[in-house]
């Protein structure tokens, strides 16, 4: 099959590639960092160079495929995240149509039924609406668990103070996911023969939070790290001092928030809290030491 692979050589995007390729398929990965070139060849890929936000440019690497693997930036660029967000959907959404492509796996987020109170996850709810209106192209939404490698941000925090927190408390559960799980689920939706549009959660394990200060600061030798949660307040001024925008980080507190409230997991939940991954935090922890102490 000839597939189309977005997302650069990301930590999804690239194992979904190796495999791929592995499997014997024809793969296009586009990246909008010409660097990017060689490494993507070496592979065994063929880059295609260019920008999500270029209609034409993603309306001439879609020609011919089989397939495509949809990733959007996850924040693209300081003001109007949502709104250029749902924007790359739609150019993706018109260059599907446009070249007649068969099937789109999207990259979606546990939270994506909701259109409100999830932060930027509610870009990916209007993307989802999106490619449900395709004629004659199947979709499946891949809904992925809070990433595992999300947790390296937190590193500043637990070095300079000593403790791990949120704007939720340490007893609600969480849904989690590795990266290599959801490359091995897209992989397997990519060259599955379906109709229609169909939701698949991807996720590796269901912890409450207060388990990612006690797993965690095990692997780290600090057993004792303390989950803290903190008030919607804190959570802001804290990103802030750690220099994210405005926006962004009003946007990260949302979805704090929605995950305290239950919005973020409520169809999760509804489906039966669907626990298809193999890496459990226990296991993503030995990668998470190794980037604390490098």
């Amino acid at each position: 099959m000839k597939i189309i692979i977005t997302g650069s050589l990301g930590n999804v995007a690239k194992p979904l590639s190796q495999q791929l390729i592995a499997e014997g398929h024809d793969i296009t990965v586009i990246s909008s960092n010409p660097s990017k070139k060689s490494e993507i060849e070496a592979l065994g890929a063929t880059p295609a160079i260019g920008s999500v936000t270029d209609l034409d440019f993603l309306t001439a690497t879609f020609e011919g495929a089989d397939a495509v693997f949809a990733m959007t930036p996850p924040i693209m660029g300081a003001t109007h995240i949502v709104e250029n967000t749902i924007h790359a959907g739609k150019n993706y959404a018109e260059a599907i149509s446009k070249t007649g492509v068969k099937k789109v796996v999207m990259l979606s987020s546990v939270g994506a039924d909701s259109p409100i109170d999830n932060g930027p996850i509610k870009g990916l709810h209007h993307i989802e609406k999106l490619y449900g209106t395709l004629e004659n192209t199947s979709a499946v939404f891949l809904r992925a668990g809070y990433f595992y490698i999300n947790f390296f941000n937190d590193i500043p925090l637990i070095k300079n103070a000593g403790i791990i927190g949120g704007n939720y408390a340490e007893n609600i559960n969480v849904p989690l996911v590795h990266p290599v799980d959801i490359a091995k689920a897209a992989a397997e939706e990519l060259v599955k023969n379906s109709d229609g549009k169909q939701v698949r959660y991807i996720v590796s394990d269901v912890r409450p939070a207060g388990d990612f200060a006690k797993i965690l600061g095990a692997a780290i030798a600090t057993p004792e790290l303390p989950w803290v949660e903190f008030k919607d307040e804190e959570s802001l001024n804290g990103m802030l001092q750690a220099g994210l925008p405005q926006e962004m980080a009003e946007l990260y507190v949302e979805m704090g928030k929605g995950i305290r409230t239950g919005v973020v997991q409520d169809d999760f939940i509804k489906q039966g809290s669907p626990v298809n991954g193999k890496i459990t935090l226990e296991e993503f922890a030995k990668e998470f030491a190794t980037q604390f102490n490098s």
